[in-house]
């Protein structure tokens, strides 16, 4: 068997361990093994092309290989190692950029040395190739660090509202269009350039004009750019991993995109345009209202007289680390007969899926767990909601309100129990700027401090409930 083909055949086996690897993170109950197939498939890929180019480079060029791969293996185990779950979205993020680059310079690469043997059509195909892999993959980059900044609040998470920002972007796509044409007649490097600096300006103001509620759907959505970046590259470098891998990205990650437009009644077009985070009209930000408090001990109480619980968990409750401790209640709470379950909004967290990973890090049994559709018909039935460092998933304005900047958005319908007691540090808006009027609703109360800290005292506040009342000295018997 030649090296070739010995190559094109693990690219296969490769590619099939991808496939069961997306097949597997699918379901909880599945994604630790679909996690091993990926990580399978990609030893099986990385020793392939290693292999491959050992035949054409020298043995100093298969030194640099072999540095770089354990050099960013290293890095990305260190990284792995040390990051919180809190923040896991910004560092996909910030991976994302990495792959667009990667993309970029693949397409300038490809520029500069282009393949001898190709003429005619062919070669009017390799300078396509270029353009689009160019573009594709700096759009990622400055999209990604954008979405990176955003996330780790290191700029503002409101959207950037230019004037005629939507004129920007159809004339940015527009000149994409006209320069990959003159570029396939007359390829230079004036028009590589030009295209690299629109697209990394268009990829910076397309995520720049997504609020921060909706960051979410960015995050997947880059991760489909980021998929279609790696199989322009592998179009150029005429890998047919890359291509075949690239694809399943992009397609897996604007499929999902899709879905969560659809649970936030978006449209799925508004978020390739980078518009969809304007506000519809300017939103009140200040209290509306006067706002009732309790403490530990008194939920405590009233969780132990409930018959059922809800527990909506939200990025604080990843911040605060109280993901065991909410475990810990949600099992004393079935102990003593109550039926607690979680309600899942598609977007709570700051990624898609974050709060699921929490809960199952915390060993929350899977069938507890519900997503908004299968739970939001029963909060009018039950006793007590804790709403455990969410705000713009539970609130009452996307359904109440048509000016608020979430209007129309799909929520978790808190309010329709009897009792909610909401986990907040401050009565600060919530990352997408918004107020919350369910925090001023008769049948609300604020329960403040660290998430963890209060989970904590509450369980305290359970534990006496339980506690044989001691006698008083002196008393006769």
């Amino acid at each position: 068997m030649t090296t070739d083909t010995a190559a094109q055949a693990a690219y296969v086996v490769a590619a099939l361990l991808f496939i069961l690897s997306l097949a597997g993170l699918s379901q909880h109950k599945t994604s630790r093994s679909g996690v091993v197939w990926g990580i399978a498939g990609m030893v099986v890929a990385l020793a392939a092309t290693v292999g491959l180019a050992s035949r054409s480079i020298t043995a100093s060029g298969l030194v640099l290989i072999v540095v770089a791969t354990a050099l960013g293996a290293g890095i990305g185990l260190w990284r792995a190692r040390v990051v919180e779950m809190t923040g896991m979205p910004e560092l996909i993020a910030i991976m994302h950029s990495l792959v667009g680059l990667a993309a970029a310079f693949v397409g300038w690469n490809g520029y500069l040395d282009v393949d001898a043997d190709l003429s005619g059509s062919l070669l009017g195909i390799h300078h396509a190739e270029v353009f689009i892999g160019v573009f594709i993959g700096a759009v990622t980059f400055t999209g990604s660090v954008v979405a990176y900044l955003k996330l780790s609040a290191r700029i503002n998470s409101r959207p950037l509202t230019l004037p005629g920002k939507h004129v920007l972007n159809i004339g940015a796509l527009v000149a994409f269009v006209g320069l990959t044409a003159a570029f396939v007649v007359r390829p230079s490097m004036g028009l590589l350039i030009a295209v690299t600096v629109i697209a990394l300006a268009l990829g910076a103001h397309l995520v720049a004009s997504i609020g921060g509620g909706d960051m979410p759907v960015v995050v997947s959505m880059l991760n489909s750019y980021s998929g279609w970046a790696a199989a322009a590259s592998g179009f150029l470098l005429a890998n047919n991993l890359l291509i075949v891998t690239g694809a399943l990205v992009g397609s897996s990650g604007a499929y999902l995109s899709y879905i969560m437009c659809k649970a936030m009644n978006r449209s799925f077009i508004s978020v390739i345009a980078g518009g969809f985070g304007t506000p519809a009209a300017s939103a009140d930000d200040d209290e509306q209202g006067e706002h009732r408090e309790i403490n530990a001990e008194e939920t405590a109480e009233l969780l132990g007289n409930a018959t059922s619980v809800i527990i909506t968990p939200g990025y604080g409750m990843a911040v605060a680390q109280a993901q065991y401790p909410v475990a810990e209640l949600a099992r004393k709470l079935r102990d003593r007969g109550v039926e607690v379950r979680f309600g899942i909004h598609p977007v709570a967290g700051r990624l898609p899926g974050h709060m699921n990973v929490l809960l199952a890090e915390a060993n929350v049994p899977y069938d507890i767990v519900l997503e908004m559709d299968e739970i939001n018909d029963d909060f009018a039935a039950t006793s007590v909601v804790l709403v455990i460092g969410a705000n713009d998933t539970v609130n009452p304005a996307a359904t109440d309100n048509p000016t608020s900047p979430i209007a129309g958005m799909p929520v978790l319908h808190v309010w329709e129990a009897a009792n909610v007691i909401v986990f907040k540090r401050s009565m600060a808006a919530g990352y997408a700027g918004v107020q919350n009027p369910l925090f001023f609703r008769e049948n609300t109360q604020m329960l403040f401090g660290d998430a963890r800290q209060r989970v904590e005292d509450i369980l305290r506040g359970l534990d006496s409930l339980d506690a044989p009342v001691p006698e008083m000295a002196g008393t006769s018997r």
